[in-house]
């Protein structure tokens, strides 16, 4: 059985890498394999860690190798900061405590650089709802989110609102039969509807995206369950939206929360069971924050199919609008629309690139329009990001603190252009 003496004989240093490799040595020993050809294996490791880093048995070998050699390279290391790298508040008195700890957390990543915390903010997996976090290298599938491109869509019709009213039935029927609610929700065969994101060439990429193409299919223009809705109402402008073209008044309008559906979810599952594979050191309080170097193949497939299923989330919501406005006999002369569960590549004021994720949390960069959702008893609000200094590329809220905002308010880097009241 190979000790740690063997290891600090073949020049090893004493440390991370000795207690990684025998961890190693003893899992691959259990598959029978012979000492001798064990220790070939773990100096091929030392030699040539970036060669190791998407090994099931020796990643995490070649994590303390990277990190002993390049502890420059934050993606590389295991290690929590002493200190949390600087987090901007708002509403800290609302926010519940435990979310408060989770943001701490994610704080002192050792990928970290920045992050911010919405007033409405509250626990998560890993990253709290209402959480941003940029980070250096790499992504975090936890906080990105299960329901990957969970996002809004509105779509405003230049007709009366009060046609709400006259044709009740029609607005009812449209929904209830044009898209599905609930968890699994999907279509038969014959009902599927088409859209050019099934001809994506990135389905073909990964096995993983080949095996789900089907049920993403069958999913298409559905909204699911929890807190996803399609709902009409009314659209009020107090003042010219030039970009949307929408002149002051109350305008009939389509609104939609929902994702990527059992697509988003697969991929969260399978690529965060990757992560903490790769960080098997880190304290379990941490497990839901485990990273993916985008150095690395692991991380490199995660992004591509992160980025698939925001396509796929986008062409949910399309469906859906399509077929609900079309069954009413409406038009639309406007959208507006956002994710608010992704990641991005963005760069800081020094210049630097990170990938900020926002979890239930909105792009406030300067100019960008977006929609947040109100609740079952509070109203919804268009918002424009200011880009402001204090928020930089950060985010709007997504759901409460926006209830008491009015046009022309501003809130955590953004302010409410239009009121949607349900």
């Amino acid at each position: 059985m190979i000790n740690g003496s063997d290891l600090l004989a073949a020049g090893w240093p004493a440390g991370p890498v000795i207690g990684a490799g025998l961890a190693a040595a003893q899992t691959l020993a259990a598959t029978g394999q012979e000492d001798e050809h064990i220790l070939s294996l773990l100096g091929q490791v030392a030699a040539n860690p970036n060669g190791f880093v998407e090994d099931d048995t020796l990643g995490s070998v070649a994590d303390a190798w990277l990190a002993l050699r390049q502890p420059t390279n934050p993606s590389h290391s295991s290690d929590l900061r002493a200190e949390p790298v600087p987090v901007q508040i708002w509403g800290a008195e609302l926010i519940e405590s435990e979310a408060r700890v989770q943001m701490d957390r994610a704080a002192r990543l050792p990928i970290a650089r920045q992050g911010a915390l919405m007033a409405d903010a509250h626990v998560g997996y890993g990253l709290p709802i209402g959480g941003v976090l940029a980070t250096e290298g790499a992504v975090i599938p936890y906080a990105v989110g299960v329901d990957i491109a969970c996002r809004m869509k509105l779509s405003v019709c230049d007709v009366s609102p009060y046609l709400l009213e006259q044709k009740r039935k029609r607005f009812e029927a449209a929904l209830l039969e044009q898209t599905r609610f609930g968890m699994g929700a999907d279509w038969s065969k014959s009902e599927r509807p088409l859209h050019p994101v099934l001809d994506a060439p990135e389905w073909e990429a990964l096995p993983l995206l080949r095996q789900l193409k089907d049920k993403a299919w069958t999913q298409l223009g559905t909204s699911g369950g929890g807190n996803h809705f399609v709902e009409w109402g009314i659209l009020t402008v107090d003042n010219l939206i030039e970009d949307l073209a929408l002149q002051p008044g109350k305008y009939l309008a389509l609104l939609s929360h929902s994702g990527s559906r059992g697509l988003g979810a697969t991929i969260a599952q399978e690529y965060t069971t990757i992560a903490r594979q790769r960080h098997a050191r880190l304290d379990k309080k941490y497990q839901e924050l485990a990273w993916l170097g985008l150095d690395g193949e692991a991380g490199q497939a995660y992004w591509l199919a992160m980025n698939l299923a925001g396509r796929y989330a986008s062409a949910n919501h399309a469906v859906i609008h399509e077929r609900v406005l079309a069954a009413a006999g409406l038009t639309a002369v406007a959208t507006v629309e956002n994710h608010h569960n992704f990641a991005w590549k963005e760069q800081l004021a020094d210049g630097s690139e990170v990938i900020v994720h926002r979890k239930g949390a909105t792009p406030a960069g300067a100019g960008v329009l977006g929609v947040i959702p109100g609740s079952m008893g509070d109203p919804a609000y268009v918002v424009r990001g200011l880009g402001t200094a204090v928020s930089p590329q950060l985010s709007f809220t997504r759901g409460r603190a926006a209830a008491g905002a009015q046009p022309g308010t501003q809130h955590a880097g953004a302010k409410a252009v239009a009121g949607i009241f349900t």
